[in-house]
């Protein structure tokens, strides 16, 4: 059974920092894809970042440059770090793993239960 735990969201300032952890068991990342992807409030989900199982990345428009995607195969566990944030970065965070490439639809995979990052102006 699959279960991904995330970790690290929070409230900050805007050009703040934040970075998200998400922890697999029952899969493990070194062989698979993973991802992340949010929703606000009133709002539809949209993907903000994949690797491949290859190591390879895709990034949103609206945070290249400033997220960075990782993953500690000896971890089993996917990073998301998040610096310069601002206000509209306000959503729930969910983490993504699969045996397939994600991009740009990542919730098609298994997913954590989400994290809160709220930030503020």
């Amino acid at each position: 059974q699959v279960q991904l735990v995330e970790s690290g969201g929070g409230s900050v300032q805007a050009g703040g920092s934040l970075r998200l952890s998400c922890t697999a068991s029952g899969y493990t990342y070194y062989s698979t894809y993973g991802g992340w992807f949010r929703q606000a409030p009133g709002k539809g989900r949209e993907a903000v970042a994949t690797i491949d199982n290859d190591g390879s990345s895709m990034y949103a428009e609206s945070v290249k440059g400033r997220f960075t995607i990782s993953k500690d195969n000896a971890k089993n566990t996917l990073y998301l770090e998040m610096n310069s944030l601002k206000p509209e970065d306000t959503a729930m965070y969910y983490c993504v793993a699969d045996s397939r490439r994600l991009w740009p639809t990542p919730w098609i995979g298994y997913r954590g239960q989400g994290t809160q990052v709220t930030v503020s102006s």
